[in-house]
């Protein structure tokens, strides 16, 4: 049976949210051809997980036997999120840009999963080759031959973290230009808000079926 671990970090609920519109259509075209499938849900706004503490990282580097109690008990929340991620056969990330970078509890969820020696700097990592699906909403543009191109750190920073450390698969769905029917500095730009929104939905729907297939073939 297969496992989609579906992870959404917007401040916003859905109807007010691009990056939470975009996962759950990739989400239901995931469970629509895949029904016996289980997916696991984490809401980061709802429910954040803790940053990284010092107990939890240093039992990351020492031998369970040697462990405190502390460590221990901090090591075993931090395994949870650890074993979720490396069980998925496919990751689905809503990652809005806010201030030029991923959301805070992203980050937080990133540092408490990725652990050197067990699925980062080793040949056989648990995670290398499981496809990670990003949507990367944000409300200008980034894109290549923009004005804002260097600013753009949300997919240049989960491509560098997911795909080069973890070894994942990462494919990016990106809705831009979210703010251009609120911004009145932004309207001519609300067609392109559009035609971007409705590309990103078809993209969600296509790769989640697509996911759904890949993952009953293996």
């Amino acid at each position: 049976m297969a496992t989609l671990l579906h992870v959404d970090s917007a401040l916003w609920p859905e109807p007010a949210s691009a990056s939470r519109a975009i996962t759950a259509a990739f989400r239901t075209a995931w469970g629509e051809q895949h029904p016996d499938g289980t997916v696991i849900y984490r809401d980061l706004n709802a429910n954040p997980v803790p940053h990284l503490n010092t107990l939890a990282a240093s039992a990351g580097y020492t031998d369970p036997a040697d462990r405190s109690p502390e460590q221990a008990a901090a090591f075993a929340e931090r395994l949870k999120l650890i074993e979720e991620l490396e069980a998925a056969d496919a990751v689905l990330i809503g990652a809005p840009m806010y201030n030029l970078a991923v959301p805070s509890t992203l980050k937080a969820w990133l540092d408490q999963v990725i652990l050197m020696r067990r699925n980062v700097g080793v040949e056989n990592s648990p995670t290398k080759g499981t496809p990670a699906y990003v949507v990367a909403s944000r409300g200008g543009s980034y894109a290549p031959g923009t004005p804002r191109e260097g600013y753009e750190y949300v997919q240049n920073y989960l491509q560098a973290v997911l795909g080069d450390m973890l070894g994942m698969e990462v494919d990016f769905i990106v809705p831009e230009l979210t703010l251009a029917h609120i911004d009145p500095a932004m309207a001519e730009l609300a067609p392109l808000a559009e035609a971007s929104k409705a590309k990103a939905h078809e993209d969600a729907v296509s790769k989640g079926k697509a996911a759904a297939l890949n993952a009953a073939a293996a």
